[in-house]
């Protein structure tokens, strides 16, 4: 089973030196129909304004990844540790009880744009340093495992996160071994847009344009075909 959610259907903010556009409850924006996937418990695509930054905040018991389409970024956290990044850098952190963490668009004149995810981590592991990949044009890059594998990420969770690029009219076949994915179209300023279409084994098929998700329910496997040239994130939960 496949359920859309366009962008348009997404939670929105629009506060002049931010805005954002929320696929779960999150903020000042509530839907009790989309608090969180599974362990997926934030996905969140935001721009900040040239030289704006969120100030310091402390996290639940998560793990953070940080994708960034355009720009560059500064973070700090209370330990006194600071972490740049830039266009195409992924970071994950391991968030900690009584760390704060600041986020800082360095640039004057650029606006930075990401992706933020949350996923819940299990209380019985522990916190990983700061990790970091950075994005390829590769068809398929596996960017964060439970257990480090093909040289990802490590997680806290049971919950493969891999990074999609397709050309125009290219088909990419995904195992998924959850019975639970989603799949979120990636947009941004600093990167290629597209639509892609997903079959799955009986056959039905879902559009998805810029910046659209889609639930995936009891599927083993999906066809994804490039219309135009796709990037995308596909987060698999274990169950």
């Amino acid at each position: 089973m496949m359920i859309t959610r366009t962008a348009n259907q997404c939670g929105k903010a629009d506060y002049g030196w931010l805005q954002a556009r929320y696929t779960f409850s999150f903020g000042h924006y509530f839907d009790p129909k989309f608090l969180n996937y599974r362990a997926l418990r934030v996905l969140n695509q935001e721009v900040l304004a040239p030289k704006a930054e969120f100030q310091p905040k402390a996290y639940p018991h998560v793990d953070i990844l940080n994708i960034i389409l355009q720009g560059e970024v500064q973070y700090r956290d209370s330990e006194g540790n600071n972490f740049h990044a830039r266009q195409g850098d992924c970071l994950l952190f391991s968030a900690r009880q009584g760390i704060s963490y600041s986020e800082h668009n360095t640039s004057d004149k650029i606006l930075l744009t990401r992706l933020q995810l949350w996923l819940n981590a299990c209380p019985q592991q522990e916190a990983q340093p700061l990790q970091r990949k950075v994005l390829t044009n590769k068809p398929l890059t596996l960017l964060a495992s439970p257990t480090s594998e093909n040289n990802s990420m490590r997680l806290r969770q049971q919950v493969r996160i891999s990074y999609l690029v397709l050309k125009p009219h290219n088909n990419q076949v995904l195992t998924l071994r959850g019975k639970h994915a989603y799949l979120q179209s990636i947009s941004g300023n600093a990167i290629i847009r597209g639509n892609v279409r997903i079959n799955d084994n009986k056959s039905r098929d879902v559009m998805l344009k810029c910046g659209d998700g889609v639930f995936i329910q009891e599927e083993q496997e999906v066809i994804l075909q490039a219309d135009t040239p796709f990037r995308g994130l596909l987060i698999d939960l274990d169950d």
